[in-house]
């Protein structure tokens, strides 16, 4: 009982000693508001205007060429020759390289005189069908005059047909050794390497050398290897907020350090339709072209890529913006009162530098510096050369909203 006592001794204490203090802060606040209200705060302002206002994502990635293969040998054999190297320029069905062909020549001359030979062989055995022919005509007109015997008849036809059927394995023969002289001549082509022909007419050039003349190759082992770079893709991820507005055919504006002055446009022109678990990124391909070849493979670019567009949007510094009572919102200075009074607004396209303002229509004088110590109503100090700054900074007269996203998580 004694502690139950004292326990409701203790909350009634504690009780009036969050009261108390509850007391002080409240009034504490109170007199805080009146000095607010009461001590005019000086600020400085910007005029609202209307402006196109530019929604922009910003990325970062890498280039890849439209192809790139390696050129390798379909057989062994020692390098005797090599014509091009890094950075040469090639062509469709160019030599490139020359393998030791002694042997190859040796096995087309042999599938060549086989050949001959095969053909001599046809020769001899249509002879042969001819005459067998003639002594089979012969012996059938002998048998009906009853001078050669059934015999006799049996014997020639037997001959013709065995005659018939050398002639047909000869050509067959011949046949082979055209198909062998043709196998022959097509291995001793495979010691002459060319670039592949293709539908691609783009810029071709070598990207890298793996082997030098003299070196023995085996089979498929890589000489050079081709870039096209005619058009390189560029290769950026978005991340999930990102993936619904970038569209196929959008166009992109493209910045590298090797050419830092200069831009370069591109087009998307696919987009993957998963994006990754590991990263929650897509892959999207911009496809730019590079007709003289300025940009090169595996260069980190910067991406540019307008989401939206709004023309004659109400324009505000973004530090304009300022929170009271949960609401997000404006200060707009009434010069004639010398007062500030707040708005809430709706807000469209935002970033670290402006605002849209969609909801209410605001025009005027809008408080940029100062607006913290603001409260609705509070009196304000405007400097007098202050109206001559335009919001609006660019001079296109245009605003451009940055989206903060990048390639693989990186910052710009």
């Amino acid at each position: 009982m004694k502690k139950l006592i004292i326990l409701l001794i203790v909350i009634i204490l504690l009780s009036f000693l969050g009261w108390q203090i509850y007391q002080n802060i409240s009034f504490s606040s109170k007199s805080v508001n009146r000095r607010h209200k009461a001590s005019p705060v000086a600020v400085e302002v910007k005029s609202i205007q209307k402006s196109t206002i530019h929604d922009i994502g910003f990325f970062t990635g890498t280039l890849k060429p439209r192809s790139q293969f390696r050129i390798a040998p379909k057989i062994a054999g020692r390098l005797e020759k090599l014509y091009l190297n890094i950075g040469d320029i090639v062509k469709q069905d160019q030599l490139i390289a020359v393998l030791d062909d002694d042997e190859y020549l040796q096995q087309v001359d042999q599938a060549r005189a086989e050949l001959e030979v095969a053909k001599a062989n046809l020769e001899e055995s249509r002879n042969a069908l001819d005459i067998s022919k003639l002594e089979l005509e012969r012996t059938i007109a002998l048998r009906k005059k009853k001078i050669a015997s059934e015999s006799e008849l049996d014997k020639a036809r037997a001959l013709y047909k065995t005659q018939k059927a050398k002639l047909k394995v000869a050509s067959a023969k011949l046949l082979q050794k055209e198909a062998s002289l043709k196998a022959a001549k097509i291995r001793l082509s495979y010691t002459q390497i060319r670039v592949p022909r293709g539908s691609s007419n783009g810029f071709r050039v070598v990207g890298e050398r793996f082997v030098d003349e003299g070196a023995m190759l085996p089979p498929n082992a890589p000489i050079v290897s081709i870039l096209d770079i005619g058009f390189l893709t560029a290769i950026i991820h978005v991340i999930e907020r990102d993936y619904s507005m970038v569209k196929v055919g959008q166009d992109a504006i493209i910045t590298t350090d090797a050419f830092p002055n200069k831009k370069f446009f591109g087009r998307i022109v696919r987009i993957a339709p998963l994006l990754k678990e590991t990263s929650r990124e897509a892959r999207v391909e911009i496809e730019i072209p590079n007709p003289r070849g300025p940009l090169k493979p595996g260069m980190f670019v910067r991406v540019q890529i307008e989401f939206a567009r709004h023309k004659n949007a109400t324009i505000v510094p973004i530090n304009s913006l300022v929170k009271r009572n949960g609401q997000q919102g404006v200060f707009i200075a009434d010069i004639r009162q010398k007062k500030a009074f707040f708005i809430p607004v709706t807000l469209g396209i935002t970033n670290g530098k402006f605002a849209e303002i969609v909801n209410p229509s605001l025009t005027g004088l809008v408080v940029r510096l100062g607006q913290h110590l603001l409260l609705d109503g509070s009196v304000i100090i405007v400097q007098e050369n202050n109206s001559r700054y335009p919001i609006i900074e660019e001079t296109d007269n245009k605003a451009v909203i940055q989206n903060k996203s990048s390639a693989s998580g990186e910052n710009q």
